[in-house]
């Protein structure tokens, strides 16, 4: 370490009012660090111009021609077309692209903003809705960053991004047309933007047709199979009869489904479910899944192309919205005179997929 080095640490430690052992951890593990320190720290280099890096000195020059794509969770493979446009894209103008796991925690979306900033990557695209508070607050920290799929408020970021409302909504209004108004929507977790978008989507179109909105038909969940399991547990428990769902993810509207098998009900001829995203297991499931196709393989090159603009140093700004198709398949049915109360006989045996 040289002597330039441990000076500026110093500098850091004291500016921030630490010791030089907690400016290495909250720069080297954030997760480790509480809040508050976290922004001493991250204000103090921001202030005294240090770069943690052992190469800071070329910092300005220095590339490794890396991009990190960060995703709520790397199991989920709503990201894999996405990842396939970025790597096309990426690989085209030289390129390289990995892959991080933010597990919807803020400590590890600020870890590998950090490995940005120290220059063990270039830039960061980003698909989570958690994001640093203390980092929010102060964009002249950040490194280069592109969001795609997601929207965080207060952030003026090029965006690679769908009409997640109008989407929605259409998407809506098909159940409406087939004649259901007891329309269960199973969101994402609230009060993150992804979430309150396609919830807002829900309630337009069930204000457009006269449908009151009913606070008892929305469960919350995260985006998972399980997550769709445990909503039709709550609303069968709770007795809420319904005659369709709309899923904020596919990956939900399949748990749901497989959670009604299991409570006697059958889709589409007792429940209708549309869901969000066309995975690729959407048109595999039984019945296969109508739901909102977003173009990810193309939002996918759309982000790389923001980035590439930044890495350039073109301070782009730019929200690219992509289209959206309702994909229609076996999962909706005209509803019933009557609709079928869940529960209404013994679960069936157990279905996995």
């Amino acid at each position: 370490m040289t002597n330039q080095r441990i000076s500026n640490i110093r500098n850091v430690a004291a500016l921030a009012g630490v010791s030089i052992a907690t400016v290495s951890r909250a720069l080297q593990h954030p997760d480790k660090v509480r809040e508050e320190t976290r922004r001493k720290v991250f204000e103090a280099v921001q202030k005294v111009n240090f770069v943690p890096n052992a190469n800071a000195r070329n910092f300005r020059q220095q590339s490794n021609r890396t991009v990190i794509l960060l995703v709520r969770d790397i199991g989920n493979p709503f990201y894999l077309e996405i990842y396939k446009g970025v790597e096309e894209t990426a690989s085209e103008a030289g390129y390289k692209v990995l892959m991080g796991d933010a597990r919807d925690d803020e400590a590890r979306v600020a870890n590998y903003i950090d490995l940005v900033r120290q220059k063990h990557a270039d830039g960061l695209i980003l698909m989570t809705g958690n994001f640093p508070a203390e980092l929010a607050e102060r964009p002249d920290l950040l490194p280069p960053i592109v969001i795609a799929s997601e929207t965080i408020p207060g952030l003026d970021l090029p965006t690679a991004k769908v009409d997640n409302v109008a989407a929605s909504t259409e998407a809506v209004r098909y159940l409406i047309d087939a004649g259901h108004h007891e329309i269960v929507h199973i969101a994402g977790p609230r009060p993150e933007s992804l979430a309150e978008e396609r919830l807002s989507g829900y309630r337009q179109a069930l204000s457009d047709a006269g449908i009151a909105d009913d606070e008892n038909r929305i469960v919350c969940g995260d985006y998972s199979i399980e997550a769709g399991r445990e909503a039709v547990r709550r609303l069968v428990a709770q007795k809420t009869v319904f005659t369709a769902i709309f899923a904020a993810s596919d990956q939900m509207a399949i748990g749901a489904i497989s959670e009604l098998k299991q409570n006697g009900l059958s889709v589409p001829a007792d429940i209708s479910v549309v869901g969000f995203d066309d995975i690729i297991f959407a048109n595999a499931f039984d019945p296969p899944l109508t739901t909102v196709r977003q173009p990810r393989r193309d939002m996918g090159r759309r982000a790389m192309e923001l980035m590439i603009q930044r890495l350039d140093g073109t301070k782009s700004h730019d929200i690219i919205q992509l289209e959206t198709e309702l994909i229609v398949r076996g999962s909706v049915a005209p509803r019933r005179s009557t609709g079928p109360k869940p529960n209404r006989r013994k679960p069936a045996g157990k279905v996995d997929i």
